[in-house]
């Protein structure tokens, strides 16, 4: 992979980095990092923004313009787009909506039956996250002291989340029913609603506790 893609990739996961950040992580100099980074802004496909620190000079911090997040891949965009149209047209919403579900329901068993194979919750995300890895989400969780955070640094079908937003409440959904009724599963942020990562925050349910 060029570096180039190496840096918008790590930009796209980590949110806004400085270049001496990218340098440490990629294994360059600060220089080269720089010049990356100014090409790409150069393309359109970075800004930046010097924040204030208590000493020295302002850092100057990078992160994807809207055509930079562009450049990650929305599935089939467009042709989803037309198809939910269509379906919209032919059957109504009431239609639509059927198709949510009949999509909801072969994810879940889909993801049901990989998760089954683990007794934890730590396994049953691993799994669920090379899963959603596969399917172009940038997926990765963390542990926390009482949970944990799914963390998806890219939407392969925001277009169509935008226009059918039950999509986006079907993935809640099969998130909430394949980790158990012991865990809350809420979402804390959301790249439809303009915000960089969709996030959610994975903790027990308080009738759960001792």
């Amino acid at each position: 992979m060029k570096s180039a893609d190496r840096i918008l990739q790590t930009i796209k996961r980590e949110g806004a980095v400085t270049a001496k950040q990218l340098a440490d992580e990629l294994d360059m100099t600060t220089m080269g990092a720089r010049q990356h980074l100014q090409g790409l802004e150069v393309d359109g496909l970075l800004t930046f923004e010097d924040l204030k620190v208590k000493v020295g000079r302002p850092t100057r911090h990078w992160s994807l313009t809207k055509k930079g997040h562009a450049r990650f891949a929305d599935r089939h965009g467009e042709l989803t787009i037309q198809v939910i149209d269509a379906v919209e047209s032919l059957f109504g919403s009431e239609g639509l909506q059927k198709v949510a579900a009949e999509r909801e329901a072969k994810t879940h068993a889909l993801y049901a039956s990989e998760l089954d194979k683990f007794s934890t919750l730590e396994g049953k995300l691993t799994r669920l996250v090379e899963l959603r890895q596969q399917e172009g989400y940038m997926a990765e969780f963390e542990a926390q002291d009482e949970g944990f955070v799914l963390i998806e640094n890219h939407c392969p079908i925001c277009k169509a989340a935008t226009r059918c937003p039950s999509l986006c409440q079907s993935e809640l959904n099969i998130f909430q029913s394949l980790l158990g009724d012991k865990w809350s599963v809420s979402r804390t942020e959301h790249i439809v609603a303009g915000e960089r990562r969709c996030v959610y925050q994975i903790e027990v349910k308080s009738h759960s506790l001792p």
